[in-house]
């Protein structure tokens, strides 16, 4: 038992790091939101901050994979805390600029682009294979409970203080998260590798995504998983960009029905990252992908054909639930299955193309709501959605394909 707690030790530390950092980042995505609605009055100002996100992520990551897997993880990561936390800190002083508070998202989300492969590079080496699939259903808890206690601790800033204040409250939250990562083991202290002393140039990025283009064609099986889950949340992004009005205008829900709803899907998201957590152990990798992400699309689809509230609620709680195991085991897969070495110039140069796709999609969607319907646009991506997953259960339960849902990438993953 002694001994079991002692390995969990500095994974303990980061998940409670990362659920501050979560619940940081839920307040201060809606003070924000609301801090540009008070200041402009316009629903467009707000969506803007929508489009900044991806476009900070168009914008680093070609070059910075290349940059995260030649330093240090754990400095990368205290650092990109630091900024974020000064950054963010900046916002509440140029609180009359919408300008200048753009500006400053794109460079918070700049860095966010950045810690994102960043700590998974750092937690692929941190925890070992047969502790992995644990470590992330504790982790797919903690970003479900964020969901929950971030705008409830919002609301109770707001009832003593101004966005503002809940701006600063998610400053203090980065630095600590920082402070948290000093105590963290540094994994690279004694790794000298060539790249390291290589420095950043044009040639260096092209031979770069080479490296990467060369694993993608020789690990085909893997790249098809990845590619397929990436559609999946790509297809998600593009039919959440529409739910409001589908729920608004199809369903013709009111807003505290919606509200309501949307605490429905909190709920789904918290009862099953519980039972992933408890079940850890009994669950396999390749049908928490596969069958989840089936789930998930028939919550949607229940959802795209829902007539009134009770429906979409099922749908809802259907899909949010589900959607806690399909994440923990395609984050289990990956890890499982992209070498550590090159994990931040693959996770950096895939992240560009699917931030790309989400602009695409989101973009096609709301013009084909507009010129045609809002429901048949819903309804259409939601079947789509369907039959994408489906395909990727029937890949993931092939037999032959089991030990690549298991293996360490030490033990033939290296490129």
């Amino acid at each position: 038992m002694e001994k079991r707690l002692s390995s969990w030790k500095y994974p303990i530390i980061l998940l409670f790091g990362i659920g501050i950092s979560n619940i940081g980042m839920w307040i201060y995505f809606i003070a924000l939101n609301l801090m540009v609605f008070n200041m402009t009055g316009s629903a467009l100002a707000v969506a803007a901050l929508y489009i900044i996100r991806p476009l900070a992520t168009l914008f680093t990551n070609l070059w910075c994979g290349s940059v995260i897997d030649r330093t240090n993880k754990k400095y990368m990561m205290i650092l990109l805390d630091v900024t974020q936390g000064i950054l963010i800190t900046c916002l509440a002083f140029f609180s009359s600029s919408v300008g200048m508070i753009y500006l400053l998202v794109f460079f918070i989300n700049m860095a966010s682009s950045i810690y994102g492969p960043t700590s998974i590079s750092y937690i692929t080496r941190l925890i070992p294979s047969n502790n992995r699939q644990k470590f992330n259903s504790w982790r797919s808890l903690l970003d479900s409970g964020a969901f929950f206690l971030g705008p409830a601790i919002t609301g109770v800033l707001f009832m003593i203080g101004t966005p503002i204040f809940a701006i600063y409250i998610n400053a203090i939250a980065f630095f600590f998260s920082a402070f948290v990562t000093l105590f963290m083991p540094n994994l690279e202290k004694k790794k000298v590798t060539t790249t390291a002393t290589e420095k950043m140039s044009v040639d260096v990025l092209k031979k770069d995504w080479k490296l990467v283009l060369q694993f993608s064609r020789s690990h085909v099986y893997v790249m098809t998983i990845y590619f397929l889950f990436i559609a999946f949340i790509v297809m998600q992004t593009a039919i959440d960009s529409l739910e409001v009005a589908f729920s608004k205008d199809v369903i013709h829900l009111s807003d505290s029905e919606y509200g309501f709803l949307v605490s429905i899907a909190g709920a789904g998201i918290i009862i099953g990252a519980f039972i992933n957590v408890i079940l850890t152990k009994k669950l396999v990798v390749s049908w928490m992908i596969g069958l989840g992400s089936v789930i998930v699309s028939v919550g949607y689809l229940i959802f795209a054909f829902s007539p009134n509230f009770f429906m979409a609620a099922i749908g809802f709680f259907i899909l949010a639930f589900a959607n806690a195991f399909a994440n923990t085991g395609y984050l289990t897969f990956y890890q499982n299955n992209i070498p550590v070495e090159v994990m931040g110039r693959f996770g950096s140069i895939y992240g560009f193309a699917e931030a790309l796709l989400v602009i695409v999609a989101t973009a096609l969607f709301a013009v084909t709501a507009h010129l045609v319907s809002i429901k048949f646009v819903v309804v259409s991506g939601a079947i789509f959605t369907l039959l994408l997953t489906l395909v990727l259960l029937l890949l993931n339960i092939r037999p032959s394909k089991q030990k690549l849902y298991h293996v360490l990438p030490d033990e033939g993953k290296h490129v």
